[in-house]
């Protein structure tokens, strides 16, 4: 798609755009959706029905620039470790094809669209969105830190939630930091499975990571944690009211969920990998179920 998309290129533009896109992940999508439903979630939340189209828009827009955003500067901060993962070996910096000056600026750049897309709200969602950069900005040097990135991960995915609320209903009640909270959950359990598919290379080069943490108990402990978020979500659901159609929606996430877990039993990379892609189906799941919910109340 890449490719075709860039046809019309000079073909010696067309390498490095290619390189910038692979940079930002643009080929790989499933990540922007996982940070698209959580907010999607929020806005049809705050709204109690189909959110106006401006937050919409500038939203929809503000979670792939975002996304971007934040792989340009993990990339940048993972410059070292990336060679040393099979994996990752191949990624622009690490393979020499953009240079860490270059991943600096395109971070800049989208961090800047981003921000401009936020001017079109209100005082609060600027005032939260700075918070929201610096979430993004921490999160690829915390795993040098701490064996919990997954945390700091799913806090800078969901901060678009109470920025969604914010921009909506220019205030964040309980609801918002209620699913802020479930979506943090969400992310540990996506990201862990991830974080698996690395796991040994990640022991080698000294990176740290929630699969680390969890060693052999990590099944266990990822069912708990689905576990958890599913709760989260009923709390969401009682707190808005929502119908039937949402209830079905958690029933039908549950049942996802047992899938992933069934799919990593084994812990093998590529069940690990698919069983994080999987998650984008969650995540539509419940939207889907939320837009239901509100439509018949």
């Amino acid at each position: 798609m890449l490719h075709w998309l860039l046809r019309k290129l000079p073909p010696r533009y067309r390498e490095k755009a290619l390189d910038y896109l692979v940079l930002t992940r643009m080929d790989r999508p499933v990540g922007a959706l996982l940070l698209l439903w959580p907010t999607w979630w929020a806005l049809w939340l705050a709204a109690g029905d189909f959110p106006p189209w401006k937050p919409l828009i500038i939203f929809t827009l503000g979670v792939f620039a975002m996304r971007a955003a934040g792989c340009a500067i993990n990339d940048y901060a993972d410059r070292k470790l990336d060679p040393q993962v099979a994996r990752t070996a191949e990624r622009p910096i690490a393979a020499g094809r953009v240079s860490p000056r270059e991943a600096l600026l395109v971070f800049a750049a989208l961090l800047l669209f981003a921000f401009v897309l936020v001017l079109f709200t209100n005082r609060l969602t600027i005032e939260l969105s700075f918070a929201g950069a610096a979430l993004a900005a921490l999160y690829p040097f915390s795993k040098r830190y701490t064996y919990m990135p997954q945390v700091v991960l799913g806090a800078a995915f969901g901060w678009s939630i109470p920025m969604a609320f914010a921009a909506v209903s220019n205030t964040v009640p309980p609801l918002g930091w209620l699913l802020f909270i479930g979506n943090i959950l969400w992310s540990v359990v996506y990201d862990t499975e991830y974080a698996m598919v690395d796991r040994e290379d990640d022991l080698k080069a000294g990176a740290k990571s929630t699969a680390i943490l969890f060693g052999d108990a990590d099944l266990p402990i990822l069912g708990m944690l689905m576990g958890t978020f599913l709760l989260a979500m009923l709390f969401v659901g009682q707190r808005a009211a929502l119908g039937w159609p949402y209830w079905l929606g958690l029933l039908i996430a549950a049942g996802l969920f047992g899938y992933q877990h069934w799919l990593i039993r084994d812990r093998l990379r590529d069940a690990c990998l698919a069983a994080f892609r999987h998650n984008n189906w969650l995540g539509l799941t419940l939207w889907v179920s939320i837009v239901l919910a509100l439509a018949l109340r």
